[in-house]
């Protein structure tokens, strides 16, 4: 795989005795001031022990959530537990970011000691990329590793900055990520099935134009079928739809007449009266969405023709929910996708975000080929965009020559 990959990985870094700040992807829920959900931090850890068991010091580095200054609500300390329990293993937390304590417990850490920084957003400079953040935090470690996929579409101090200031290498969990979403993206096994959900076709439009010359089918749910019934001139009730998304779905409509995709739009959805799970509600032709009804699901039908297409594919690809799935009546279109793209007999790669954490929720995740665990920067890579934090590392032929 590594050979596949056109950055420098942590594979080839020279960790033996040395510091390394590795930016992780720790962006985790909290619940009652505990880790409601680890994965993120389980999937870091192959990188994390790579490096100490090579004799490496870590001082690890994360954002968590949105904090307004210095929020104790978002505090790493719940997050260092965690990564202590998953480890077996101690695990400081340093009582800031930057700044002179910061730096001598990095410099106190021995072989194979772990340090989690407070949450990067902690510093204003944080997001704004500020070049004296990156210079302190380069002054924390000899050599940098990114396997914060999840933001590697952000340039940040964390993630963009201080790669240039220190040998830079992706881990592990980057390097899969890349290597997994380009292939899809690139060289895929034919028929290439791509399903898209979601609220915004604005989200998503760089991704279903990339697909429509590569793609054999594109199936559309979520919320923003709904932009793409307005565009064909239909009635969608008091459905969800995006302004901006209706011209972008009749652009995209009009390209689809003359591209390799075709684009597949529900037959049936599933209505209600208001957006409640106990709202009353029925499944309706998708062309009879009554007025004072909203569409919160892909109908049954839909979902069987769905599924079918699925399996058929050579590879699938797929990124958003089909309806409100965090609301039981309207789970069942989601349900059966993801069901679907479990069962595929192709290769299954399932974006990061809400689609992602449908597979979870249904216990389906372990039974796709790769789940991603970033949501915008996965969307990016795929529509061909540069992410920062994968572009500011070292390219694989300065270790490898």
């Amino acid at each position: 795989m590594s050979a596949a990959f056109p950055k420098a990985s942590v594979r080839d870094a020279p960790a033996d005795a040395r510091r390394a700040l590795v930016r992780v992807d720790f962006n985790v829920p909290l619940a009652d001031g505990e880790v409601a959900d680890d994965t993120r931090i389980r999937a870091a850890l192959p990188t994390i022990e790579l490096l100490r068991e090579r004799g490496a010091a870590l001082v690890l580095v994360s954002h968590l959530g949105r904090p307004k200054g210095r929020d104790p609500e978002l505090s790493m300390a719940p997050v260092a537990a965690r990564l202590a329990e998953l480890l077996g293993a101690d695990v400081e937390l340093a009582s800031g970011v930057v700044g002179d304590d910061v730096r001598a417990a990095a410099e106190r850490l021995g072989r194979g000691a772990m340090l989690v920084l407070e949450n990067s957003r902690f510093e204003p400079g944080e997001t704004r990329n500020d070049p004296e953040l990156a210079a302190e935090l380069a002054t924390l470690a000899e050599l940098y590793v990114n396997d914060a996929f999840g933001a590697a579409h952000r340039a940040h101090a964390t993630t963009e900055g201080v790669a240039h200031l220190r040998p830079a290498y992706a881990g592990l969990l980057l390097e899969r990520e890349v290597v997994e979403l380009t292939g899809v993206r690139d060289d895929p096994d034919p028929p290439l099935v791509v399903i898209l959900g979601g609220a915004k076709v604005s989200g998503k439009i760089g991704v279903i134009e990339r697909f429509l010359e590569t793609a054999d089918e594109i199936l559309i749910g979520g919320a923003m079928c709904f932009s793409f019934f307005r565009a064909e001139g239909m009635a969608t009730g008091d459905s969800l739809v995006e302004d901006e998304g209706v011209e972008l779905a009749g652009r995209v409509l009009e390209r689809a007449r003359a591209a390799k995709a075709r684009i597949r739009l529900p037959d049936d959805v599933v209505v209600a009266d208001r957006f409640e799970a106990a709202a009353e509600h029925r499944v309706v032709d998708a062309s009879e969405i009554p007025q004072g009804w909203r569409g919160l699901d892909i109908g049954p039908a839909t979902a069987e023709a769905y599924a079918a297409a699925v399996a058929r594919a050579g590879t699938v690809f797929w990124n958003g929910p089909m309806g409100a799935f965090e609301l039981e009546p309207f789970a069942a279109g989601t349900r059966a996708l993801a069901e679907a793209v479990a069962e595929a007999p192709g290769r299954t790669v399932v974006g990061g975000g809400d689609s992602a954490a449908a597979m979870s929720a249904f216990g389906l995740a372990d039974d796709v080929d790769w789940l991603s665990t970033g949501g915008g920067a996965s969307l990016e890579l795929m529509e061909g965009r540069p992410l920062p934090g994968v572009a500011a590392l070292m390219d694989a032929s300065e270790v490898r020559s």
